[in-house]
């Protein structure tokens, strides 16, 4: 009997300790919606250069773990200092460059940021490689966007697929497995990273991405502070509301769906975010929508601009073209002349409309777009009154009584384009 006490004292005791050392296991793993910020703004993650020659290099660095295994992921890397431009012993503004769902890391989106000056990094967020890079006999680069899918390979070591499961079926439990987590922490760890190389400036850096690169973007935004300016194109928050072709997925989680929204959703996150945002988008985008788009740009707590063209076509290449994320990012990481800057627009009761700027340069052109129509917004039909500019406004007639979303751009002689907000009732 007394060995019978000893033997289960010594089981209590084993049982306690247990218990202890997996709570204490749990606690140092982080929740979903959680990230190690300082640990991934400090830690440069490991890496190698596969051909340190190379105009465009492709590199491999240390991601986060993925169901408690090392991972790593490729980049494309390019600066004036790899394309053999640049100046022994100078620095670059750096740019991190998020690629959006069916996308990878693109060589073309790196080649044109390191030609405009900068040290550009691009990831796959996938856990694959693109084929890598191809040059004419005069040494341009060949079209990498429009490659084919089946050509990237998966890594031996690579993180979470970037499907549907692991983007949102995966939440619950901890984070190891969460595509969310790893997009957003491997791209810190990707800025971390491009911060530590000795041809970049690492206070001059930015950010930008396009539809779920838009979307990491915003949260990568909300979770380093030390980037001086980001531009998510598309993406947005507030994915579980609205018309968003990601709603029903969210919806179809259930009694997760309250978790997902909590932990991954850019909407709850977007109030942390001081970075200086340009936020580029379309009026007719099925996948981020206007009413979930306004809501987003509206809870960040920095300077914002706006380009929200009419009908602005979605895609890779139509999301990193428009010449106002260029002027946007050189503005605050070079000292450029910025773009105009919009103030709160004014609607009377007979429907004229004003909107004050501020600009270094001459605006050319001046339009108020709104739609009457209802249903669906990606289907509804917009109209255009042209506007009037003088004395630091711009004034426009004729909004009807009816209208129910509208907006005013305005278009600077370089052919930048900005908007106001999106006002609706």
């Amino acid at each position: 009997m007394m060995f019978s006490r000893s033997f289960a004292a010594i089981l209590l005791s084993l049982c306690w300790l247990t218990s202890w050392v997996q709570a204490d296991h749990e606690a140092s793993v982080p929740a979903p919606g959680v990230w190690p910020i300082e640990r991934l703004k400090t830690e440069v993650p490991a890496y190698r250069i596969e051909n340190p020659s190379a105009k465009i290099q492709s590199l491999i660095y240390a991601g986060e773990k993925y169901d408690g295994r090392a991972t790593e992921v490729f980049a494309f890397y390019a600066s004036p200092t790899t394309l053999g431009i640049g100046e022994d012993g100078e620095t670059y503004p750096g740019i991190v460059l998020v690629h959006g769902g069916g996308g990878t890391a693109f060589a073309d989106w790196v080649w044109m940021w390191a030609n405009r000056g900068y040290a550009a990094i691009a990831m796959d967020l996938g856990g694959r490689r693109p084929p890598p890079p191809e040059f004419d006999e005069s040494g341009k680069l060949k079209p990498h966007v429009g490659h084919k899918r089946d050509t990237r390979v998966r890594l031996a070591l690579g993180g979470p697929a970037d499907g549907h499961n692991e983007k949102f079926d995966s939440i619950g439990g901890t984070i190891d497995d969460d595509w969310p987590y790893h997009a957003a922490a491997n791209v810190i760890r990707s800025h971390t990273l491009i911060r530590s190389f000795p041809d970049v400036d690492p206070e001059r850096t930015a950010l930008t991405g396009i539809s779920w690169g838009g979307y990491t973007t915003c949260l990568a935004a909300s979770l380093d502070d030390r980037f001086k300016a980001a531009v998510p194109v598309y993406g947005c928050g507030f994915l579980h509301e609205g018309e968003s072709v990601q709603k029903p997925s969210i919806d179809r989680l259930g009694d997760r769906r309250d978790a997902w929204v909590a932990a991954y959703d850019p909407g709850s996150h977007l109030h942390q975010c001081t970075v200086p945002t340009l936020w580029v988008n379309g009026t007719h985008d099925i996948h981020y929508v206007l009413d979930s788009y306004a809501k987003s740009y509206s809870n960040v707590k920095g300077p914002r601009s706006l380009r929200i063209e009419p009908r602005m076509p979605h895609g890779h290449q139509a999301g990193w073209n428009p010449p106002e994320i260029q002027i946007f990012v050189d503005s605050l990481l070079k000292s450029t002349p910025p773009l105009p800057t919009v103030g709160q627009m004014h609607v009377s009761d007979n429907g004229n409309v004003t909107l004050p700027f501020q600009s270094t340069t001459k605006i050319t052109q001046a339009r108020l777009h709104y739609t009457t129509e209802t249903g669906l917004r990606s289907k509804r039909n917009w109209k255009t009154i042209q506007g009037v500019i003088a004395d630091g406004k711009i004034k426009a007639k004729g909004l009807p009584a009816e209208a129910n979303t509208w907006l005013m751009t305005l278009t600077d002689d370089r052919g930048a384009l900005v908007s106001s907000e999106v006002e609706f009732r």
